[in-house]
């Protein structure tokens, strides 16, 4: 393989008459070069995706904790009166809990269509074929009830935690 770089490199050098000594002013790629080259594109592409999908989950579980949040603030008395009728603290966490993965969820079935429309279209302009795996989209669902439980549970515990008397005076 060697000998056969080194005997083209020698016939490029004499048709484009390269003096001796000087550089070469060309370049031999070799198939495991290019593919050694294609693979650490494709992995820095693919570390791109995931702080970009990253940052885009936090920033959507924020928006979820702060919608919650205003949630409930808006229905302190609400919950107040559940809880003075008997609720527990944890049927009020799961329900605001089960909330914040509903919302997330909504999110994650938008975000599921737009990638799916997204690689539709780059895959019509690349000339490639498309495929999406179920295992990608069951991914998207997991990852999307895992931000609702997670950055839902600050708000959930703060609606579970209120003090009946207090939330009832509340306005």
């Amino acid at each position: 393989k060697d000998e056969a770089i080194e005997e083209i490199r020698w016939i490029l050098r004499n048709v484009r008459k390269v003096p001796q000594g000087k550089p070469d002013d060309f370049s031999i790629n070799t198939s495991d070069a290019l593919i050694k080259q294609w693979n650490e594109l494709t992995r820095s592409i693919f570390l791109v995706m995931i702080v970009v999908a990253s940052v885009a989950l936090i920033v959507g579980g924020i928006g979820i904790m702060n919608i919650m949040l205003v949630s409930v603030t808006e229905r302190t008395r609400e919950i107040g009166i559940r809880k003075a009728i008997g609720a527990k603290k944890k049927e009020i966490l799961v329900q605001f809990l089960i909330e914040a993965v509903i919302v997330s969820l909504g999110g994650g079935i938008i975000g599921i269509l737009l990638g799916f429309l997204l690689a539709k279209i780059a895959s019509i302009f690349a000339n490639l074929p498309f495929a999406m795996p179920i295992w990608l989209v069951l991914l998207g669902f997991l990852f999307s009830s895992l931000v609702g439980v997670f950055f839902g549970f600050y708000p959930a515990k703060k609606a579970a935690e209120l003090n009946p008397v207090e939330a009832l005076r509340y306005e």
